[in-house]
């Protein structure tokens, strides 16, 4: 039933691992400074956890707070999807925005100037209740920030323009304040209020801010807001801790006074002498779980940090490190047990790559040996995964580059079934819920499979051809799907 070969390694005491390298030793020290709690707003509720993110609630919502579906891959563990019912028949197109033409914007990359359109890798739109409505919040390739209703697909808000194309995700503040955090490729990543006739800017965090820094100005991860403290990494390659101290005016309008509290490289010289070049940059959005919050960059460095003093005023502390041997730009997945499941890129053709595989689960609790098991996808160069993969029961689902979905049984690592996309690139994260799988492939097309019982390979559900590659994940709200692809337009289906 396998559609390719796929190698697989439960790995065990001998399997190699990089020595933990303490903080602060390479790439520049990391740079702390304690926040100002005299400056705090009081948070709206709580933390019924002590601690940052409560392991219990993975595939769970964001909060209790807000409703809705509010950063990329739903909560800080990057593992709620929505809800559904997603349709078991095919879904027909609710609206399109725009109505006719295209989100499209000429943008500069390292291979020079080029057009953009519709929305990509990530691009997951954060979908909300607020004041009686169903918000869509999104950025896109034509350097904005859209708001819309759910049901109609007009503009509720104007747009927010930026000086660059947007290729993340945004993130809804989660404790209710009217904020839509999001960054752009003109440098700055920024906290928009929308408690105002027209989306307002209360503060950006230019890339250069920090130092040193490598790589470029883009910022490509949705952060991360848990007690007042914003969490994000940049493609400046730097990790960020910033206070927010949100708060309201005499007015009732939304305000912040924001403090950078912390930064360190998301490198070490380590790292820089085993990859020989600088992209180091961090594509991905950060994880949390327990008190430790994970991050890879695109050489293939994974690093979690102890936040567990925070608030106290003790700076963060790297805990875990652990090479990758290439690209890891899919967001890092942790479980209920703080196990986390990886996927890299095949790239570079190293050795490093080769040992450890493509598709991988580690356990942070043995920083000197977290290699549970491993799969290889290096059928060609480039190959590997670029999606985020997706809990389900007792399966991790990933998919690759190659256009192989793969459901994974997450205490053995054996592969329970593979089926093929044949559309020449897969970068959309997989989305479950209610045992219905979609995923899309760069021939336009949106699938549907049922997975719900995991020990049998999935059964087709219905295909929708929209045109133009789908690379942005969907998001999913009472059954609604909401996603783009790079022929231009935002589509909702149901």
């Amino acid at each position: 039933m396998l559609a390719c070969a796929l190698a697989i390694l439960v790995v065990g005491a001998t399997a190699t691992a990089l020595t933990l390298r303490a903080a602060g030793r390479d790439g520049g020290a990391p740079r702390w400074s304690p926040p100002n709690a005299s400056a705090a707003a009081p948070s709206p509720s709580q933390p019924k956890f002590v601690g940052w993110s409560d392991p219990t609630r993975v595939g769970r919502p964001y909060g209790d707070t807000v409703q809705g579906l509010l950063t990329f891959r739903g909560n800080p563990t990057r593992t709620y999807y929505g809800t559904g019912p997603i349709p078991r028949t095919t879904p027909a197109q609710k609206w399109r925005f725009p109505r006719s033409g295209g989100l499209c914007s000429t943008s500069v990359d390292e291979h020079g100037p080029s057009e953009w359109c519709g929305s990509g890798w990530t691009g997951q739109p954060a979908v909300f209740e607020r004041a009686g409505r169903t918000w869509v919040v999104f950025g896109a390739y034509d350097r904005k920030v859209h708001f819309l209703d759910a049901e109609t697909g007009e503009r509720i808000l104007p747009d927010f323009p930026t000086g660059d194309i947007i290729k993340g995700s945004v993130t809804v503040d989660p404790d209710g304040y009217p904020i839509v955090y999001t960054g752009s490729r003109d440098n700055y990543y920024r906290a928009i209020a929308i408690d105002r006739d027209v989306p307002t800017e209360l503060w950006k965090l230019s890339a250069y801010a920090v130092s040193p820094t490598k790589w470029n100005n883009d910022w490509d991860g949705a952060g991360l807001v848990i007690d007042d403290y914003l969490f994000e990494g940049g493609e400046n390659s730097q990790f960020h801790i910033v206070k927010l101290n949100r708060g309201y005016d005499a007015a009732g309008k939304v305000t912040v006074a924001p403090k950078l509290v912390f930064n360190t490289p998301g490198w070490d010289d380590q790292l820089l002498k085993d990859i020989g070049h600088g992209n180091v940059s961090i594509e991905n959005s950060v994880a949390i779980v327990g008190n430790t919050v994970y991050f890879a960059n695109s050489g293939g460095l994974v690093q979690g940090w102890d936040l567990s003093g925070l608030k106290e005023g003790r700076a963060p502390t790297r805990t875990f490190r652990f090479w990758t041997g290439d690209d890891t730009d899919a967001t890092i997945v942790a479980d209920e047990h703080g196990m986390l499941y990886v996927g890299s890129e095949y790239e570079k053709g190293s050795q490093r790559s080769k040992d450890v595989g493509q598709i991988m689960k580690l356990d942070p609790s043995k920083p000197d040996n977290p290699l549970v098991w491993k799969h290889d996808d290096r059928p060609r160069i480039p190959a590997g995964v670029w999606g985020t993969p997706a809990l389900y029961k007792d399966i991790v689902v990933f998919d690759t580059t190659g256009g192989d979905v793969h459901g994974i049984d997450r205490a053995t690592g054996a592969v329970r079934w593979t089926f093929h996309l044949p559309s020449g690139q897969v970068w959309q994260s997989p989305v479950v819920i209610d045992g219905v799988l979609v995923i899309g492939d760069c021939l336009g097309d949106l699938h549907a499979y049922d997975i719900a019982d995991t020990t049998k390979p999935p059964a087709p559900l219905w295909t929708v051809s929209l045109g133009g590659c789908i690379e942005s994940t969907p998001a999913v709200w009472k059954g609604r799907l909401y996603f783009g692809t790079r022929a231009g337009a935002i589509h909702a289906i149901a």
